[in-house]
């Protein structure tokens, strides 16, 4: 073995040897050594004032070098050309170095999805499946009007498919208390549940509700007797069915369904459903006065309400609207300030 591979190996043990509490300690010999020899090289000029000690230390290991301060005698010289600049230089790099890592490892863990959530009131999604999950965060982010942070949790290896843009959390499983808490389920005020296979997302579902009943929990089935056993369990939790068959047996029938579903759907362009809850303080109205309202104002088409019984789709025009109902309608845009009708 050669001499240099020998000292590059040895080098490269103590630096991972080299602890934070170890380089504290290897700093402080350092400045004491270097104040003691520039001491007894009679530097007083630049031991006698702490500041401008630490100042020259500071600029010498850096390399800055504004040349404001610089030893006068030759034995202060040589101290600095064979202890001051050689440690200093060490001492810097190795510290920069460990900075940059620390920021680095920082980093990487959030790309990767092991760093702790410090949110609240976000939306969670579970689940990962490929485009549909990126295709739901991107309809999130252009309909969400409150600018709630969107905290993406899953399970398979995989990193932050949207860095910068939203959290990111990898569990080893939806149930598990301890990595559900990195991504803050107990206080998100929305849980999207969408996996691949339904037993994990009624096993997710069924977990979150517990953990956090006050969310409002949305869950999507193939199978929509699953739906109906979380409903029996969760009565709140709002379970979105497949509607791929009946959307195939729709457009058979009606051609161009399908499109117009789609349409109603998109978030991007074109019309798009929207809701807006009719105000406590607001007396019984009925729906033909704010059919019109919302037509004449709006440009907006009213579609159906809930009074909390179930969706009334195209309402008949007496029937009253009570204060609390959800009102559905249809527009290029959501409208942000309704002028209710007095």
């Amino acid at each position: 073995m050669s001499i240099w591979l020998w000292v590059r190996r040895w080098a490269h043990q103590q630096f991972n040897q080299l602890t934070g509490r170890n380089l504290l300690i290897t700093l402080l010999v350092y400045i004491g050594a270097s104040w003691l020899l520039l001491e007894l090289a009679g530097e007083q000029a630049l031991t006698h004032s702490l500041s401008r000690f630490v100042y020259y230390l500071v600029v010498t290991a850096s390399t800055v070098g504004y040349g404001d301060y610089s030893p006068e005698s030759a034995a202060g010289q040589w101290v600095v050309a064979l202890f001051v600049i050689p440690g200093g230089l060490g001492l810097f790099a190795i510290g920069i170095g460990r900075l940059a890592t620390m920021f680095m490892s920082y980093w990487k863990s959030g790309l990767l999805g092991n760093r702790r959530i410090n949110v609240e009131n976000h939306i969670l999604v579970l689940g990962w499946n490929n485009q549909r999950t990126l295709h739901l965060i991107q309809m999130l982010q252009h309909e969400e009007r409150t600018r709630r942070h969107i905290v993406l949790c899953v399970r398979p290896e995989m990193e932050n498919p949207l860095p910068g843009e939203i959290d990111f959390v990898r569990v080893t499983s939806f149930t598990d208390t301890q990595s559900m808490d990195k991504a803050g389920v107990s206080k998100a005020s929305c849980i999207i549940i969408d996996n691949a296979e339904d037993d994990v997302t009624l096993a997710a579902a069924l977990y979150c509700a517990s953990r956090n009943p006050n969310a409002h929990l949305l869950a999507y089935f193939n199978d929509e007797a699953l739906s109906d056993l979380l409903k029996s369990h969760c009565p709140n939790a709002e379970c979105i069915p497949s509607v791929a068959v009946e959307m195939l047996a729709k457009a058979a029938v009606d051609p161009g369904s399908s499109g117009l579903h789609h349409e109603l759907l998109s978030t991007h362009h074109g019309m798009t459903q929207y809701a807006v809850r009719f105000p406590e303080s607001m007396a019984p109205t009925p729906i033909s006065k704010l059919f019109s309202q919302f037509k004449e104002q709006h440009d907006a088409t009213l579609i159906a309400i809930d009074r909390g019984q179930g969706i009334e789709l195209n309402p008949p025009l007496n029937l009253d609207v009570t204060p609390g109902t959800n009102i559905f309608y249809i527009a290029d845009e959501r409208v942000d300030h309704f002028n209710w009708p007095a």
